[in-house]
């Protein structure tokens, strides 16, 4: 939290979040699907209660916390739900049935480098903008087959495949965090950058 926070002071426009569901069925910002790296401890997010989690890692969040913060402070959100998982889809329909308790869920998309994942959340409101992440090995059948609006790759991959540019599906471009990156996603007419670094990239950028 300490981190979206500071995001907001910042000037980042919105926030993007990784999405796990815990043994209890709670939504977690948690990014691996275990707790060594972050919390050096072997426990599965799949197997645990999210009690269990937090006393482990005290700092960990709920989606439903960080939507709230997104809401009070008019920032958009973007939702990626983390594949492969034991529960399949369960994370995608428990993310659009809290999402829908929203007032408004203008400037909310969910992403996922899973092509079923983002079908599924077609059947459920196929009006709920959705990104296509984009990864080695699969990309050309999801750009081909994906019914997402957005694309997502990342800055090595745009830099690699620059005719992207020329889609006429927005990008959201990942993780942007060097300079020269980032005007390159602003030369090449890119309209999303994730950056872990909010206010460099408005520095860098020209932003006020």
């Amino acid at each position: 939290m300490r981190a979206y926070k500071g995001a907001v002071d910042d000037g980042a426009d919105g926030f993007e979040c990784d999405v796990r569901i815990t043994k209890d069925n709670q939504l977690i910002l948690w990014h691996d699907p275990d707790m060594k790296r972050v919390a050096s401890y072997s426990g599965r997010i799949a197997e645990m209660d999210y009690m269990q989690i937090k006393r482990h890692h005290p700092e960990a969040i709920l989606l439903e916390e960080l939507l709230e913060l997104a809401r009070d402070n008019k920032k958009e959100l973007a939702i990626e739900t983390k594949h492969p998982v034991p529960t399949g889809s369960v994370v995608e329909k428990k993310v659009m049935e809290l999402i829908a308790e929203e007032d408004s869920t203008a400037g909310i998309t969910i992403m996922s480098f899973s092509w079923l994942a983002l079908e599924n959340i077609r059947k459920i409101n196929p009006l709920q903008p959705t990104v296509a992440l984009l990864e080695d090995g699969f990309n050309t059948l999801m750009r081909r087959f994906t019914s997402a609006q957005y694309l997502g790759p990342s800055v090595e991959y745009l830099r690699l495949k620059p005719e992207l540019t020329h889609e006429p599906r927005k990008l959201f471009v990942w993780t942007v965090d060097d300079a020269d990156d980032m005007r390159f996603c602003s030369d090449n007419g890119v309209e999303v950058l994730i950056t872990n670094n909010p206010s460099f990239a408005r520095k860098v950028l020209g932003y006020h």
